[in-house]
């Protein structure tokens, strides 16, 4: 059998493992968020190396960013103040949204074809956390030498569009913050102004030619929020040098990307489908980037991470 599958309870976490044995290639996933705590490969001498910031380990840090690939929607980033209004109903939630805290289901029909699939329904959340009757499945698929992530959200309302921002978070490890290298390919990107978090409204047109990230790493604790405007090639390259890791990021079909770190030994390429609130809140229907799904429709959407040694 190609795919192996096993639980693992570590303190108060049911973690999956799911690995590849023909490739060398594991994911192990925390049920209380949906969150990748690890995405390793298995080098020649047979030690699993990871990928992620603080792989495999879900200790508490001294300090410092403590998650590994955080889950974000049914918003992402913040609302202003933790509220906002849906439709003028009032909803309300902390950063990143409800569905980093919650319990997902794990649906096991999937997992002999490389795939581990979470499901949150509308039951699983308050209407004040989100009004209306969508669910989402979230599958973390092994292809070969890679991993797909993919959201699938149902509107189950007969007569109400629906509106949600999502995306993931993920933190990839480096050797120290000045170690890490991030290749971003040739095109027209838009960067969106946060400060404080909240969009200023200032925007300015990237025109770049592909090569080193253009940003300065020391501001790297604010964000850089970007939309994709005009980038015919998607893929991101990560490199770790002293490590000799790197990870190819391909955001085709991805609107949005963040850039952050809170200056300790990571980077998060964060694909997101929608952006955070402005300072001048907007109704939540009528955010920046917000996703529409019509009444008993689906909308997909997905983003590859692939994994790699050997890269300077």
């Amino acid at each position: 059998m190609k795919f192996s599958h096993r639980e693992e309870q570590r303190d108060d976490r049911l973690l999956d493992i799911l690995t590849d044995e023909e490739t060398g290639l594991r994911i192990i996933v925390s049920r209380f968020g949906a969150e990748p705590i690890s995405l390793a490969r298995r080098d020649e001498s047979g030690e699993w190396i990871g990928f992620l910031y603080r792989d495999n380990d879900i200790t508490k840090p001294s300090q410092g960013w403590a998650n590994h690939a955080t889950v974000m929607g049914y918003f992402l980033h913040r609302l202003k103040d933790g509220r906002s209004l849906y439709r003028g109903q009032e909803i309300k939630g902390g950063t990143h949204s409800f569905l980093r805290t919650k319990t997902w289901q794990l649906v096991k029909n999937k997992i002999d074809n490389g795939a581990l699939t979470y499901r949150i329904a509308p039951e699983d959340f308050s209407t004040i956390e989100y009004p209306l009757k969508v669910s989402l499945d979230l599958t973390y698929t092994i292809e070969g030498n890679s991993v797909r992530v993919a959201f699938d959200f149902k509107n189950d309302e007969s007569n109400l569009t629906a509106h949600v921002g999502f995306g993931l978070h993920p933190g990839f490890a480096a050797t120290s913050f000045e170690s890490f290298h991030l290749q971003m390919p040739a095109g027209k990107y838009r960067r969106y102004f946060s400060p404080d978090n909240y969009l200023s409204g200032e925007t300015e047109d990237i025109n770049f030619g592909g090569g080193e990230m253009p940003f300065a790493k020391e501001k790297l604790p604010g964000s850089y929020i970007l939309e994709l405007i005009d980038v015919p090639d998607r893929e991101l390259v990560y490199v770790d040098p002293p490590r000799r890791r790197s990870v190819t990021v391909d955001l085709a079909g991805v609107p949005y990307l963040t850039l952050w770190s809170d200056g300790g030994p990571f980077l998060c390429i964060e694909p997101c489908w929608g952006l955070t609130d402005h300072h001048e809140q907007r109704a939540f229907e009528d955010k920046e980037g917000i996703q529409k799904i019509p009444p008993g429709k689906q909308l997909g959407a997905s983003f590859v991470v692939t994994p790699q040694f050997g890269s300077d």
